[in-house]
């Protein structure tokens, strides 16, 4: 373990005594809370088919209804360039980065499990009024209230998951959170592709089955009990011990009891975390896991392909079905990826997984925009084998993806903040996150039609920008303990003039830690 080599005389240096056991109590309370993620998975996999179903078209767009089928079996990129219709899709982003900083209330002083509660409820009202729906208001009212759920999901999922788990496996369990997602995307597909056969309501099916997920995590959530790191924060001692005994499998829960306390005490002196996180000290966790991480994520370009395969596709000139079906093989990579992250990322670091698949992700979006130049443009039909060629190499994309940036865009930032100010810092992350998919939701198909194939080339470019911003700002965080994490800053060859030990409230040194 990272901090093996430290001594215990202070607190902050005891993960060599931290003791545990994977026991089923951990198991089930990971498991129930990583179904926040199906909430954002159903969403992004449902909402790009609905927006392919002609049904769904003739009843809310009959303009774009119009123009797919003029071009039905041809490229044309500008096929679905309609506003209104992307702001179907963005207006639920919007909706969750407001609501993310009432749930850093919540997360805060009430606990986690409750802004889990909290946004499985909203989710659940949002699927109902979007399954009755009669006009556009009532769809974009409807997906308001599933922003709501997903920004509580969202902000509270990946905290529970980093503070419930021991460091040496943080990065597996927080990765159930991407894992749900994935599945979620994945079943959405399929259901999308059984429900586009019923006419006239099927899309009415695919939105309304989103209550599904949100009811099982609103009766699960019911049962979860609340992290120790937050019982401690409010104050709840007893509780606290008793839950990290039972979570760890083990009563020799001394050291690292000894430690949440010791950043309870730090976060209790802050009346602020918000204006706290903007201080010199915590500069490395504004920039990397506030502001870079969450924005990059988007920046990929992933989230535009998986809320818009299907349109991507029926774009490039596949037919509905095809297009539907081609759409599931791509989520059904991305789970794949996810199992890998899974099972290697707590093994080889997250910065190796960053980098690989960056390099990975920028070559094949360079192809991508080159076979678009060159084999064909508006107004043609697509080859069957230019086609099928496509498919492989945005499943090798997604792949890509799924194994760096889809989980670890989750997963580090939730390790990098400490206890004063992690409620308020997660609150960013998801904030920021919703700002640029919603923004990238509502300009994305709009820029494939000025751009075409050049969309492509701007995605790559701005991956070889974030693989950089990795590769020189980010350490290792692997198997270091959530509450220790603040040490790597200081041995950082940039960070260490930001966060000295002189500067750090805890006043302790990071001899004990190798160079980054």
């Amino acid at each position: 373990m990272a901090g093996g080599g430290f001594s215990d005389d202070k607190g902050g240096k005891r993960a060599h005594l931290y003791e545990y056991k994977i026991t089923g109590y951990f198991i089930f309370a990971c498991v129930v809370a990583a179904m926040g993620g199906s909430l954002f998975g159903y969403d992004l996999g449902v909402s790009g088919g609905v927006t392919s179903m002609d049904d769904f078209l003739k009843e809310f767009f009959p303009k774009v209804y119009r123009r797919k089928h003029a071009h039905l079996k041809e490229t044309d990129y500008c096929k679905y360039d309609n506003q209104i219709l992307t702001l179907f899709t963005s207006s639920l982003y919007f909706a969750a980065l407001v609501s993310t900083f009432g749930a850093s209330h919540v997360t805060r002083n009430k606990g986690r499990r409750a802004s889990i509660l909290c946004g499985a409820v909203s989710f659940f009202l949002g699927a109902i009024l979007n399954a009755f729906a009669m006009n556009i208001a009532m769809l974009i009212v409807g997906r308001c209230l599933l922003g709501v759920g997903i920004g509580f999901g969202n902000q509270a999922v990946p905290l529970y998951l980093s503070e419930m788990a021991p460091a040496k496996v943080r990065g597996a369990v927080n990765q159930l959170f991407q894992l749900t997602t994935c599945l979620g995307i994945l079943i959405a597909n399929f259901i999308n592709y059984a429900t586009d056969k019923i006419h006239p309501w099927g899309w009415r099916l695919s939105l309304g089955l989103a209550t599904v997920p949100a009811t099982v995590m609103f009766i699960g959530g019911l049962f979860l009990p609340e992290t120790p790191n937050s019982l401690v924060e409010q104050g709840k001692l007893q509780e606290a011990r008793q839950v990290l005994e039972k979570i760890r499998g083990t009563t020799k829960v001394d050291a690292e009891f000894a430690d949440l306390k010791d950043a309870s005490d730090a976060a209790r002196a802050i009346k602020d975390p918000f204006r706290n996180l903007l201080k010199r000290k915590n500069r490395p966790q504004l920039v990397i896991a506030a502001l870079g991480i969450p924005a990059f994520q988007q920046l990929t370009g992933m989230n535009s392909i998986l809320f818009y395969a299907p349109v991507i596709f029926q774009s490039l000139g596949f037919g509905s079905g095809a297009s539907l079906y081609s759409s599931a093989i791509t989520s059904g990579a991305l789970v794949l990826a996810t199992f890998i992250s899974m099972a290697f990322v707590d093994k080889f670091g997250r910065r190796a997984f960053f980098l690989e698949a960056g390099v990975e992700m920028i070559c094949v979006l360079v192809a991508v925009a080159v076979t678009l130049a060159l084999k064909f443009g508006e107004g043609e039909e697509l080859p069957k084998g230019i086609g099928i060629f496509l498919v492989v190499i945005i499943c090798i994309f997604v792949v890509a993806y799924g194994r760096s940036w889809g989980p670890l865009g989750w997963l580090v930032p939730s390790e990098l903040f400490p206890l004063e100010t992690r409620s308020a810092g997660q609150s960013m992350v998801v904030c920021v996150n919703m700002i640029f998919t919603a923004l990238i939701a509502q300009c994305f198909l709009v820029s494939l039609c000025h751009l075409k194939y050049g969309i492509f080339l701007l995605f790559a470019g701005l991956i070889f920008i974030m693989t950089c911003f990795i590769f020189f700002l980010l350490p290792e965080t692997k198997q270091v303990p959530i509450e220790e994490i603040y040490l790597l800053w200081q041995n950082h060859w940039f960070w260490k003039r930001y966060c000295t030990p002189e500067e750090n409230e805890r006043g302790l040194d990071s001899k004990s830690l190798p160079p980054i």
